[in-house]
């Protein structure tokens, strides 16, 4: 009978630990939310957004670009543990202008346009993310780039400069 009651509270203890490993849910975007980075209202620029969950914090770090997203992933000088990330779809976007206030996805999960000649919302060249295949390669058709997963987003894509004179288009 000992037994039996070893083997409950460690399948209990089991539990515990899968429930509170499972990622926050993602937050919708408000017309109050702050970029990280640059603490401006994120609704007032266009292309995709990202937001991270960290571990202790209630709220979400919003952030304007999911390229600045992927660089405050890609850093080594986070206090917090991350919990959760999350990137709109923008295949499920209303449009470039309106990504929407809750069509998020997975981060580890997205497809991710890189090289694409298209401008974030604070006018950085984008990393666009898309729940599925069809919508990354039809956006490649029409801006270029290639399809890749979010752990072979090259450093570069994120962290390096950007070509104040390069001319970037801004997605119907």
């Amino acid at each position: 009978m000992r037994y039996l009651i070893l083997i409950a509270l460690v399948s209990l203890a089991g539990c515990k630990e899968d429930e509170a490993a499972a990622p926050p849910p993602p937050a919708d975007l408000t017309e109050t939310a702050l970029s990280y980075f640059c603490q401006m209202h994120i609704a007032e620029h266009g292309g995709p957004k990202g937001q991270v969950h960290l571990k202790g914090h209630q709220q979400p770090l919003f952030f304007a670009q999911v390229r600045d997203m992927v660089a405050y992933l890609k850093s080594p000088e986070r206090e917090a543990e991350i919990t959760g990330a999350y990137v709109s779809d923008m295949a499920m976007a209303p449009s470039w202008e309106a990504p929407g206030a809750g069509n998020w996805i997975p981060a580890d999960t997205a497809i991710y346009v890189i090289g694409a000649d298209v401008a974030g919302g604070m006018g950085a060249p984008e990393i666009v993310p898309f729940g599925d295949v069809e919508g990354a390669q039809g956006f490649i058709t029409t801006y270029g780039g290639e399809a890749v997963s979010l752990k072979d987003i090259p450093d570069d894509a994120a962290l390096g400069p950007v070509d104040l004179d390069q001319e970037l288009e801004t997605p119907a």
